[in-house]
């Protein structure tokens, strides 16, 4: 049996990529994931603007809830566009799992920059289960869960601290 070039295609994502689909665009952080440095970090900081929106909202978990289903969907659509499940430019999981952690934050800068750095910390360092899972969990639904399991451990640390101090 043989497989189409077409299915094993790979593609950097562009800016013509990022407007051609709303998933793209979402997935992609609205182009923060077209950053040829750190997309995942800048992904992160995506998310600051959507909490100071959202975060008087009653419905800000409601929100994260939507952005985190949504995102098994969009971060699909867009790895299996690129050709790679989960393409470093795909920066929503990072987005939506981050938003899980800020209201957890004591909020001010020193706070957020903390639980911003224990984000990207467990988010690149994968500490049992994540990498596990990350190398088990398939499709939209493996690139958004790690980055959820990260954001756990995240909000473990700032209650431990809050607690602590």
């Amino acid at each position: 049996m043989t497989t189409s070039p077409e299915h094993h295609r790979t593609r950097q994502p562009d800016l013509t990529f990022l407007l051609a689909h709303p998933a793209h665009f979402l997935a992609l952080g609205f182009g923060a994931g077209l950053s040829p440095k750190a997309p995942g970090t800048l992904g992160t900081l995506v998310a600051f603007p959507l909490f100071w929106l959202l975060q008087a909202s009653p419905l800000y978990w409601a929100w994260v809830l939507l952005f985190l289903a949504l995102g098994v969907w969009i971060c699909g659509v867009t790895g299996r566009n690129l050709g790679v499940p989960d393409h470093g430019g795909i920066v929503w999981d990072e987005v939506a799992a981050f938003l899980l952690v800020l209201p957890f934050a004591p909020q001010a800068f020193p706070g957020y920059l903390l639980a911003f750095a224990l984000f990207r910390l467990f988010d690149i360092w994968k500490p049992f289960p994540i990498a596990w899972l990350d190398a088990r969990a398939k499709g939209g639904l493996g690139v958004m869960l790690d980055d959820m399991l990260a954001a756990g451990y995240s909000i473990v640390c700032l209650l431990g601290i809050r607690t602590w101090m």
